[in-house]
């Protein structure tokens, strides 16, 4: 009997923790009980992205056969989980399918009513309910029942009903729900994590606590409040095993990973003394929270160690009190100043809009808020009203009106209505472009000054995307540039402008297709060969070089000329800028520079004379 555990994730980067930890789980069952067969060999597991074309997975499913097929299901796969589900018992009439995770836990018996090819779904934690019912289906693998429940077999009829956590439909198609099961400590839980090979490229998602200590009323993480701790020992041996491997980023999927002391503080402490140079972690945190040891300790730790992501979701005070957000926004906007003024860790900070209380006026301001602290990303969300929430109870009261299918994102409430929606989606689309990518830094943080606050820029230029461009576009990132340089003339003729914009694309890549609007350089080509000559000779800036002829390092550096952007105000001077590629910021990805203008003109002087 084979059973497929099949994920499908939102992009291929990404990895689904779930179907690895209900495989371990049944693993470390049948190594306790001395099976004689090899541990969970009977558990396949195939992950698929939301991309794939449904044929594709259909295809791949059913050559694998399973006798056993269970899908983990979330807001961003349950719209293609729902197509595979009503054709794969047609081609695979003697599987079982089964279904878990959020997504299908808060209406499981209406689900299973809309869905006559699902036999069951697994509500709640998973990992004890799979591995009982892996036993039953492995007792009676004999024969399986139908999709849709005609025959049984003893992995069917009654024995279900004694596995806790589960909805199913029983001989008769009567659909049956068991009592819940209680939350697993979390040390009970094996390491998922064997052959690491198999996540090259992708990111690893580890769990050190499951629930968490706040209510907020959008996140389905208030239902249980039952948080649990893996112990700090089992996690610094675990996160050992990702440090010697030397993966590239561990992403902790703790709900608030701060919220015990001690705990963060060991860990923490740990990934500092241990770290090898390579590994990232990220941590979704409560800043407000943080000690003052705690900071300081992440005030020490290697640039671009650890990413901390932080939701503000809003600095309205009804609106937190509304959602039952316990958060004080000076204190966490200090917390924040702080961190940042260390430039060793990558800060992302979160926005909801849409949410009770909070207006366009009012989503403005809360937007100025957390753009002043500059932090490396700023996501604007919108309101998910998640089944089981308490948002969701109180949807009618709020005046909600959402997507009926996944995400469930909000069109309009009593407070912001449709059109304000999607004049946001639109500022929403032109802060990925230009702040999140990290790509426009400096022409952004002096153009704010044009506007009379930095959401009134995103908003402007979207309206200016909208009239200047045709929909569903694709931009290079040098059209990107020009687009801007255009928006820009219609504010400002300074021309330090177009000298930003030219810093911008070159601290990203040395790009050899210059911008139309930058100075012609080839004229002073023989100038700029002679500073690589003299470095040549003399080899005081470029480390790394060693060997390379002057040719070979001008080609894989860049040397640029700048009259504004270097210059202090009102004094222009004209300044030789060296971009090195071999060494980048580990937060904003940018390359080192260095003004080389003193050796530049050495140069010319020394080949003068």
């Amino acid at each position: 009997m084979k059973i497929l555990l099949a994920a499908i994730n939102a992009k291929y980067i990404h990895s689904n923790p779930a179907v690895y930890s209900l495989k371990a789980f049944v693993q470390a069952y049948d190594k306790r009980e001395g099976k004689l067969r090899e541990p969970a060999g009977d558990i396949e597991i195939a992950e698929f992205t939301i991309n794939h074309q449904t044929d594709v997975i259909l295809r791949e499913i059913y050559r694998k056969k399973p006798g056993i097929l269970a899908f983990s299901c979330y807001i961003w796969n349950l719209e293609i989980i729902e197509k595979l589900i009503e054709n794969l018992p047609g081609i695979l009439p003697d599987t079982q399918i089964w279904l878990g995770g959020p997504e299908v836990s808060y209406d499981a018996e209406a689900f299973l009513k809309r869905h006559p090819g699902v036999r069951g779904i697994m509500t709640g934690e998973g990992e004890e309910t799979f591995c009982e019912l892996v036993s039953l289906w492995r007792a009676g693998r004999e024969s399986f029942p139908k999709a849709g429940g005609e025959s049984l077999s003893r992995a069917g009829g009654e024995s279900f009903s004694k596995v806790r956590g589960i909805v199913y439909k029983n001989s008769s198609g009567e659909v049956i729900t068991t009592p819940l099961r209680p939350p697993l400590s979390m040390d009970t839980l094996p390491f998922p994590y064997g052959d690491i090979a198999a996540f090259e490229n992708r990111i690893v998602y580890y769990e050190s606590s499951r629930g968490c200590p706040f209510s907020c009323s959008y996140c389905l993480s208030s239902i249980d409040r039952t948080q649990r701790f893996r112990s700090t020992e089992t996690v610094k041996r675990e996160l050992q095993f990702f440090l010697d491997r030397r993966v590239p980023q561990v992403k902790f999927v703790d709900r608030t990973f701060n919220s015990r002391h001690e705990h963060s503080m060991e860990i923490w402490n740990y990934i500092k003394e241990h770290d090898n140079g390579i590994t990232n972690f990220h941590f979704e945190i409560a800043a407000d929270l943080l000690k003052e040891d705690e900071i300081e300790l992440l005030g020490s730790l290697r640039p671009g160690l650890v990413q901390l992501e932080i939701g503000v979701q809003s600095t309205n005070l009804q609106t937190l009190r509304e959602i039952r957000r316990i958060s004080d926004f000076e204190r966490l906007a200090g917390i924040v100043r702080k961190l940042a003024g260390k430039h060793n860790i990558h800060i992302h900070l979160d926005l909801i809009a849409g949410l009770p209380f909070e207006d366009y006026e009012s989503f403005v301001r809360s937007f100025n808020d957390v753009y002043a602290l500059h932090p490396e990303q700023l996501q604007l969300g919108f309101l998910k009203v998640l089944k089981g929430s308490a948002m969701y109870q109180k949807a009618g009261e709020y005046g909600l009106c959402y997507h009926g299918t996944p995400p469930y994102e909000v069109f309009f409430s009593r407070w912001i209505s449709y059109d304000e929606i999607l004049k946001l989606k639109d500022t929403e689309e032109m802060l990925e472009v230009y702040y999140n990518s990290g790509q426009f830094a400096n022409t952004l943080r002096r153009l704010e000054r044009e506007f009379a606050h930095p959401f009134a820029m995103f908003e402007e230029l979207a309206e200016f995307y909208k009239r200047s461009t045709k929909k569903d576009m694709k931009f290079s990132r040098i059209a990107r540039l020009e687009l801007l340089r255009r928006f820009i003339h219609e504010k400002s003729k300074d021309p330090v402008y177009e000298e930003l914009l030219t810093l911008d694309l070159y601290l990203r890549e040395n790009s050899k297709s210059r911008p139309d609007w930058s100075p012609d350089l080839s004229k002073r080509k023989e100038e700029i060969l002679k500073f690589y000559q003299r470095e040549e000779r003399r080899r005081e800036i470029l480390r790394g070089y060693e060997g390379r002829s002057a040719k070979q390092m001008m080609h894989m550096t860049h040397i640029e000329c700048f009259t504004y952007a270097f210059s202090e105000e009102g004094f222009w001077q004209e300044k030789w800028i060296l971009f090195d590629y071999q060494k980048r910021d580990p937060l904003s990805q940018n390359v080192a520079v260095r003004d080389v203008t003193e050796e530049f003109l050495l140069a010319k002087h020394e080949a003068s004379v």
